[in-house]
């Protein structure tokens, strides 16, 4: 089996994390674009979400990711009994999560699901694929909020189209991966075609940001509905 390597180097963030609520179980924050959830095996990508937490609050744990260009909602916890809480949810799928996306070109429908199952092909790395054979299964459901265009340097304009994303599976790279098989990728996305046309200005981030995250404290059984506006 080929030896899978990873060459990224993230550059710097400067932006800072941004503390939404905190007691002593958990931490959410809204994370953002730009920085990673966990550090890297490479030195260079030792700042990262955990990084910087594990200095506010010792011992705490991630729950779930985001992807580096993904910015938005996170919940940390503060020790292992709600870590295993916590992941007890995602892993039973009880937990809700929504996406703000912009998605190049305008889609025909207002809503819809992506039933396509994502697979791991160290050819590819770091790249996931669409595979019915050895793929995991995969689900999202999108609806449409705007279609719109937007105005190029050279007077062209771009069709985008805003939409909500619902992932009820937590593949990796699979909201990016889904809407690439939608045949609409998100725009500034480097791994599945949503970069700009060549010769264009080119997006500053990729256009996807966790908005919304539902889920019930472990401790005090209330229902937490936490809301991130998206920042484009």
């Amino acid at each position: 089996m080929s030896k899978i390597i990873d060459t990224f180097i993230a550059p710097p963030c400067h932006d800072k994390i941004e503390i939404l609520y905190q007691d002593d179980h958990l931490v959410l924050i809204n994370k953002p674009t730009g920085l990673l959830s966990l550090s890297g095996k490479n030195p260079q990508n030792l700042d990262s979400v955990h990084y910087r937490l594990v200095e506010l609050f010792p011992g705490c744990t991630l729950i779930h990711r985001l992807d580096f260009g993904t910015s938005g909602l996170m919940v940390i916890a503060r020790n292992k009994a709600i870590n295993a809480a916590l992941c007890q949810q995602f892993s039973e799928r009880t937990v809700t999560k929504t996406y703000s996306a912009l998605l190049c070109g305008h889609l025909a429908h207002n809503e819809g699901i992506i039933d396509a199952a994502i697979a791991k092909d160290p050819a590819l790395f770091p790249l996931m694929s669409i595979c019915a054979l050895n793929g995991k299964p995969a689900r999202s459901g999108y609806r449409v909020v705007e279609r719109f265009y937007h105005a190029l340097e050279d007077g062209r304009l771009l069709p985008l189209t805003r939409v909500q994303l619902t992932p009820e599976t937590g593949r990796t790279h699979q909201l990016r991966i889904h809407c690439q098989h939608l045949g609409h990728p998100i725009l500034g996305c480097d791994l599945y075609g949503g970069l700009l046309l060549p010769g264009t200005e080119q997006t500053p981030r990729l256009m996807l940001h966790a908005s919304e995250l539902h889920f019930i404290h472990p401790i005090s059984g209330e229902r937490i509905k936490a809301h991130q506006a998206s920042p484009f």
